[in-house]
């Protein structure tokens, strides 16, 4: 049986999930790509085993963005140790840091490209999926 890797995305814009998920599929096979619209249905997956390996976060969405889904999972003990990567349009130094701050382990601005995207997910799945 392989042992499957399960990936968060949780994002408002559909277009950049499935561009997303579509690039994690292309590095990693063996992986299970669930997409959230929002930080709110984003924790209401967290609670269906089994866990989450990684969760990328957008900052920029309603009902619950970013900064308050980051602060409510590195507050629960259930899901703090769990990495977050901020996934973002974001260039500011301002935004990365407060992040950081807020805990979560990388910050990745959006690429314009898919292959961009393929690059910069690489080492980062290198990371924390291998």
């Amino acid at each position: 049986m392989k042992n499957f890797k399960r990936i968060l995305v949780v994002d408002d814009d559909t277009d950049d999930q499935a561009l997303f998920c579509d690039a994690i599929e292309a590095i990693i096979e063996d992986i299970e790509c669930v997409m959230a619209n929002n930080g709110l249905e984003g924790l209401q997956k967290l609670a269906f085993p089994p866990p989450y390996d990684v969760i990328f976060l957008d900052l920029n969405m309603p009902i619950m963005n970013g900064y308050e889904t980051l602060t409510v999972l590195k507050k629960d003990d259930q899901y703090k140790n769990i990495p977050v990567i901020i996934l973002s349009t974001s260039y500011s130094e301002r935004d990365i840091k407060r992040c950081k701050d807020l805990g979560a382990d990388k910050f990745l601005t959006k690429p314009s490209s898919f292959q961009e995207l393929i690059n910069g997910l690489k080492p980062i799945l290198n990371t924390y999926i291998t």
